[in-house]
């Protein structure tokens, strides 16, 4: 079954598997994820943006960082989503074909880099049907997150890297990749050099037979992290991580005191014992550890509910015992790949264990998807060698079996993705904003102004996505007003637009009507925010049936 011996056979197999990963990406993309989330809206208009002007939102000409919402979103996806903007458009399709190509793509890596590392064509092929059908890969290839396409270029860097201890020019065009990986996502930005670093140390006296190579790598690496330098310095590069990071979470310190006053312990060893050192550490440990559980791995995955479908793990089932079979193989047969491995494995999760959201998180550990991949599919061929030994019927029954076992788990995957999800988490997408946009783009002439609520989050970008507002007039308009709280940038203004928090515990219909007396005003927000006796001009539900957005406007 896994000989292989025949190219032709290699070769068809593996379209196969390419094409499986493409249509399991590309159907129904549009739909399911049910909306664009508001990142996917930025990166769509900022890569519109550049490719029409050659300036961001905030008229920065060809950013190395994009501004964006105030959290500086990295260069590579918006640069990368041009060419499918300009051959779709600015909608969904525009937005999302390019992490379905690449996420395509990275499932034909993995047959390269499975084979190279495991010297076997078979591996190389399981490894990419691995991916192909891999739920965690699936769902972060489906939307634009620049996640997925960090992974992308991190195995084609593996991939080059491994070539490179037999052919050292190679390991030059390894950290072309690697350094493209760092302007792509975050998580990239402290897994590519530290496992770099990793690689160094271990395989120092491999890698010092080529020392011209080497320092050409290195030296070639630190030019291209070159232009990172300002960034780094400035206030810039830490915005992101001030958002995310543990050690800023804005309930550590009432935490801590709250356990210093539960503490029966004596002063000064309350003090000791409970402080900022012992709860960062104890969170960054529990982080790190969370992302190896079988919870995690096996039965519920992720809590966020853009990355994960709810209820099912990040791997299935059935590769949980040719995961251990493969670790345990790697470490029994001392495989030279075994160190390379594992520092992949240990360092993808550096990166998450400092953060202080959604934990276990699926996003920010994509690095390591691909590792899972691998050891499942050396896992997989090593069982099939011992059982090709054994002329016994249970042979083909295990076979038939398991095989049956891949396309239960997957159409039970599918089921959950196309029937369930949309419908459940149409509200964690956003949805909604598309057909509100739309009546506005078709009946803004009416009226003097636009007030559209901040309820879901940053209507602004996508009343200038759904509009395919013009660039440039964005850019320079005399009406743009924005306000920043806390490292995040909100948009309160712009043209005829103005986007309050509306409701209770913001500003009121009434007294927005109050505050401009003969101007016909258009509202857009949640159940809730107007009187009952205005009428709805228009309601737009959730996938679940519930009231979403509603549209009236002034007496």
């Amino acid at each position: 079954m896994f000989g292989l011996s025949k190219d032709w056979l290699v070769k068809i197999t593996l379209v196969l598997i390419i094409v499986l990963a493409f249509f399991l990406r590309f159907y129904k993309v549009t739909e399911d994820p049910p909306s664009l989330n508001w990142d996917e809206v930025a990166i769509g208009y900022n890569a519109y943006s550049i490719m029409k002007t050659g300036r961001d939102e905030w008229n920065q000409p060809w950013p190395i960082h994009f501004k964006s919402y105030g959290e500086y979103k990295l260069p590579v996806q918006i640069y990368g989503s041009i060419p499918g903007i300009a051959i779709f458009g600015l909608n969904e399709q525009g937005v999302r074909i390019t992490p379905v190509v690449y996420g395509t793509l990275t499932v034909l890596l993995m047959f390269f880099l499975g084979r190279v590392l495991f010297k076997s064509r078979a591996v190389g092929l399981l490894s990419a049907f691995c991916l192909a059908i891999s739920p965690w890969h699936i769902q972060l290839t489906r939307a634009s997150f620049e996640s997925s396409f960090s992974v992308f270029w991190i195995v084609m860097a593996m991939w080059f890297l491994i070539k490179g201890f037999k052919k050292p020019i190679w390991l030059i065009w390894s950290m072309i990749p690697f350094a493209i990986s760092v302007y792509t996502y975050n998580s990239a930005r402290v897994f590519s050099p530290l496992f770099i670093f990793a690689i160094l140390i271990i395989y120092r006296k491999e890698l010092f037979k080529f020392k011209k190579y080497l320092a050409g790598a290195f030296i070639l690496f630190a030019i291209l992290m070159l232009p990172l330098i300002p960034f780094f310095i400035t206030t810039h590069g830490t915005s992101r991580y001030k958002l995310v990071s543990v050690t800023d979470d804005p309930g550590l310190v009432p935490r801590i005191d709250e356990a210093r006053g539960k503490s029966t312990l004596p002063e000064p060893l309350k003090r000791l014992v409970l402080n900022r050192a012992t709860y960062v550490s104890v969170a960054v440990v529990g982080n790190y550890l969370a992302h190896f559980t079988p919870q995690f791995l096996f039965i519920s995955g992720a809590p966020h509910h853009q990355h994960n479908v709810q209820g099912m793990g990040e791997l299935y089932y059935w590769q949980a015992p040719f995961l251990l079979i493969g670790l345990f193989l790697l470490f029994k047969k001392r495989h030279p790949s075994r160190a390379l491995l594992i520092a992949w494995i240990l360092l993808s999760i550096v990166p998450v264990s400092i953060t202080n959201d959604s934990i276990p998180h699926a996003l920010r550990t994509l690095i390591a998807a691909p590792f899972y991949q691998l050891i499942i599919a050396f896992g997989l061929y090593q069982s099939w060698l011992y059982l090709n030994k054994k002329d016994h019927w249970f042979v083909p029954v295990s076979v038939s079996l398991l095989c049956g076992t891949v396309l239960i788990s997957l159409a039970i995957y599918l089921a959950n993705f196309y029937l369930i999800y949309p419908v459940k988490y149409s509200k964690d997408w956003q949805y909604g904003y598309k057909q509100v946009v739309n009546y506005l783009v078709a009946n803004q002439s009416k009226y003097d102004e636009i007030v559209f609520s901040r309820t879901y989050g940053e209507p602004h970008m996508f009343t200038l996505f759904y509009s395919q507002y013009d660039p440039a007039k964005f850019q320079t308009n005399p009406n743009l007003n924005r306000f920043e709280t806390y490292d995040w940038v909100r948009v309160l203004n712009f043209d005829k637009y103005y986007f309050p928090d509306l409701g209770d515990l913001g500003t009121k219909y009434a007294d927005i009507v109050n505050q401009n007396p003969g101007k016909k005003l258009l509202f857009i927000g949640k159940p809730g925010d107007f009187p009952d006796s205005l009428p709805r001009l228009l309601t737009v539900n959730f996938l679940n049936g519930d009231k979403a957005v509603e549209v009236v406007e002034s007496p």
